[in-house]
């Protein structure tokens, strides 16, 4: 009697046998996942040949490399105001391009990618150099007193100020909000694109 399984302990064996196999195929996809995001980070270094590793790839596991690959690259896109900074995401931009083999609508994207990372930067420009002449009437007169305090002649920048660099901080956070939002949307457009298979 104890040699006869009941249909539960069979049920669950199975579900055990599925499971374990589920979870090799998890691996599997996550491995590859993995080996996309490094052919990405490759490109990012300055190794060539992007199109051609990921072309070099079996179908059945092109998809999610590439993924992995689009996300590696979208990651190094983000909201900078220095140059070197922004020469980094121009150079995703790139590796995305020879993922996309130069699709026109991939190609539409990213010029407005390009559009909103080059405003956020002109942007705050403008925004910290209308703060700093706000306050640099503020800042003659701070320098007129401390002179008479010390006896000494002292030049003062804006952005010493106290409040100037409060203010600052918030036109910063609504700057950063306003883009942000709007980069993450098109690099939401770009991922679906390229990895649910509308480019070629």
């Amino acid at each position: 009697m104890a040699e006869i399984k009941s249909t539960m302990d069979m049920v669950m064996e199975r579900a055990a046998r599925m499971s374990a196999g589920a979870g090799d195929s998890d691996y599997l996809v996550e491995e590859r996942l993995k080996e996309g995001m490094r052919l990405g980070a490759a490109y990012m270094r300055g190794e060539p040949g992007l199109a051609e590793r990921l072309a070099a790839v079996s179908p059945e596991e092109s998809g999610v490399v590439r993924k992995g690959a689009v996300q590696s690259l979208l990651r190094n896109i983000f909201l900078a105001r220095e140059p070197e900074k922004q020469a980094l995401a121009d150079k995703a931009m790139q590796g995305l391009i020879e993922v996309g083999k130069g699709d026109g609508e991939l190609l539409k994207i990213l010029t407005e990618m390009k559009k909103i990372l080059d405003g956020y930067r002109q942007h705050g420009e403008q925004l910290k150099e209308q703060l700093e002449a706000q306050f640099t009437q503020q800042m003659a007169m701070m320098e007129q007193n401390l002179a008479k305090q010390t006896g000494m002649a002292m030049k003062l920048q804006p952005s010493q100020h106290p409040k100037f660099q409060e203010e600052w901080a918030r036109i910063q956070g609504q700057l950063n909000e306003q883009y942000g939002k709007a980069l993450q949307q098109l690099k939401d457009l770009v991922e679906r694109h390229l990895v649910m298979g509308l480019a070629p």
